[in-house]
């Protein structure tokens, strides 16, 4: 199992430094199917995994290449860190099937938007 983890955690990772998806899209679904977690397990665990600098190697190609915008990406984090205090106790008090449907729907949302979406504004 362990090695199963880790290739997983090795192939979101691959695939999240590629299109600069947070690892969570991925993450999640995978967790509930091929470890049968729930959705809130699934979500707090894959938090879990982004609590260390996991991204840091992907992002500094990116800086390198100077593709980043520091300012930007430190406010954001800023914001992130508050929003995701409170996102995560609100989703204690969330029914694991509307907690699923929520994602899902965030999901395929997102994806139809930038499928037909030719450029950003």
């Amino acid at each position: 199992m362990i090695w199963l983890t880790l290739l997983l955690g090795f192939a979101v990772g691959v695939f999240s430094g590629i299109v600069g998806i947070g690892g969570g899209i991925l993450l999640v679904p995978a967790l509930i199917w091929l470890y049968g977690m729930s959705q809130h397990r699934a979500q707090g665990t894959s938090l879990a995994a982004l609590l260390a600098p996991v991204g840091i190697l992907a992002f500094w190609n990116y800086y390198r290449a100077g593709n980043t915008d520091l300012k930007v990406g430190m406010i954001l984090a800023l914001g992130f860190t508050a929003g995701g205090y409170f996102g995560g106790w609100g989703a204690q008090y969330i029914p694991e099937l509307w907690l699923r449907r929520a994602f899902a729907t965030t999901l395929v949302l997102v994806g139809l938007h930038m499928f037909w979406t030719r450029q950003a504004p």
